[in-house]
């Protein structure tokens, strides 16, 4: 199955900065008719809504408030393609007295934001013919650094969920992506460490419309994702991938 952007209707959480903005911008770029800037707090997308008029929709979401996202699901009805960008970091090891407390703090976002989100939006992309489900997991999601390992096990978690959501959407029609960015140039990447390597956002969002073109179901957007991508692909393509074709 693949898709394609053109003349589309689109909702990105976290869509004010990073990754999301990217998103945003790439997406409309390449013919994208609207799209929903869901935000935590409105007034952080103005400046998408000066460059882009009325394309530009702002919306109210927070992926800890399950009350915004179904909120946000009964505006947006007219939505094709949901890019569930926005997620949180903090950095702990398994050791730290704060361990439990940093992990449930990125569960709460990381994994349930998503269900949520999956909850609320799967039956609007049904009734406008499948569309899009896109995932931002992360590099992290396959493989744990001790330093943030509460971080890792959210994003392993939200990558197992996504896996389950690309078999049961499928029957709807609805294309789920998996996309697992390494080191990107963000305030996340930065608060990671990784600023020396991290390589644009806009990677991420070129690499979802190619992969959408072709109607992949991983996406590894830069140079160390592919290298751990190319690593993955044999078990990704035998093990992961059979399960729903």
């Amino acid at each position: 199955m693949n898709y394609d952007i053109k003349d589309k209707t689109i909702l990105v959480t976290g869509a004010n900065r990073g990754i999301g903005k990217a998103i945003v911008e790439s997406f409309i770029e390449h013919g994208a008719a609207k799209v929903y800037a869901a935000v935590r707090k409105l007034d952080s997308s103005f400046p998408l809504v000066e460059q882009y008029g009325d394309r530009l929709v702002p919306i109210q979401v927070d992926l800890g408030d399950p009350q915004s996202i179904f909120a946000a699901a009964q505006t947006a009805k007219d939505v094709q393609v949901v890019v569930n960008n926005a997620g949180v970091f903090q950095a702990g090891t398994p050791l730290a007295e704060d361990a439990i407390a940093s992990l449930e703090f990125q569960m709460s976002i990381n994994v349930y934001g998503l269900i949520y989100m999956a909850q609320a939006f799967a039956p609007v992309l049904k009734a406008n013919g499948g569309g899009v489900f896109a995932q931002i997991n992360s590099v992290a999601s396959l493989k744990g650094f001790s330093d943030s390992a509460t971080y890792c096990a959210s994003k392993a978690a939200a990558y197992s969920i996504t896996q389950a959501l690309r078999e049961l959407l499928s029957s709807q029609g609805t294309l789920v992506l998996s996309v697992h960015p390494g080191p990107i140039a963000t305030d996340m990447g930065d608060a990671a460490g990784m600023t020396e390597v991290a390589e644009p956002p806009a990677l991420v969002a070129d690499g979802m419309i190619e992969a959408l073109k072709a109607g992949n179901f991983h996406v590894f957007p830069d140079l160390i994702a592919r290298q751990i991508g190319a690593a993955y692909k044999s078990f990704a393509a035998n093990v992961i991938e059979v399960s729903s074709s």
